[in-house]
């Protein structure tokens, strides 16, 4: 498959490029800042330098063309305030959305985060919330749209900790942490599985093998 990853230099971007290379597909990253090419190259991605927050929907979807699948996985990052959780988090993924049913790329992955289905509590740090309510508003995009073959998943705490090969994959799997390395090797396996289109799904660490763990959702 030939795969386009928004926010092409992430941390799970980064991990999952390298796998999704060592498989042999064809992956490309959208990146803003040309210096940033380098660690794609190493990864075996082609870097793309486009900036989601100012690019047009026929710019971005050109990058598009020919493109398999896609994934978001493009954030605002942490020092950022609210303001840029809503022009990146939510604003960047609906006009990823917009390019991709432009270019016809139907499948379409969504890294999101837990607690993003619902408003944020009572003390929750500003810019935080704003983070979830971007998230929430971008799921909610993607998900109305008919021309998308949608997955959306919403990982607990991530850590760096090395990845174990087991997770919990569910609607609901409350909370928890997981390792940026096992997000990577489950949206790997959720685009070799087109079947899981239409699923909205937590992750967290767990006792499952991930492709066991992703073949038992549409089993």
């Amino acid at each position: 498959m030939r795969i386009v990853i928004a926010g092409g230099h992430g941390q799970i971007a980064l991990r999952l490029e390298r796998l999704l290379g060592a498989r042999g597909d064809e992956v490309a990253g959208i990146i803003r800042r040309p210096e940033q090419a380098g660690e794609l190259l190493a990864a075996g991605a082609e870097p793309v330098v486009c900036d989601l927050e100012s690019a047009s929907v026929a710019e971005v979807a050109g990058h598009l063309e020919g493109a398999d699948a896609v994934v978001f996985a493009a954030g605002a990052g942490p020092g950022s305030g609210a303001a840029r959780k809503d022009t990146v988090d939510r604003g960047a993924c609906v006009l990823f959305a917009d390019a991709a049913e432009a270019a016809g790329v139907r499948r379409f992955l969504v890294v999101s985060s837990m607690g993003a289905d619902r408003e944020p509590a009572a003390g929750t740090d500003p810019v935080f919330a704003a983070y979830l309510r971007a998230k929430a508003a971008a799921d909610d995009d993607v998900r109305s749209r008919p021309g998308l073959d949608w997955t959306v998943l919403r990982p607990g705490r991530l850590t760096d900790e090395p990845g174990g090969g087991t997770v919990e994959l569910a609607e609901h799997t409350g909370r928890g942490s997981v390792s940026r390395d096992d997000v990577a090797a489950v949206l790997a396996a959720l685009l070799a599985e087109p079947r899981t289109a239409g699923l909205t799904l937590e992750l967290i660490g767990g006792n499952s093998p991930v492709d066991e763990a992703v073949s038992a959702l549409v089993g």
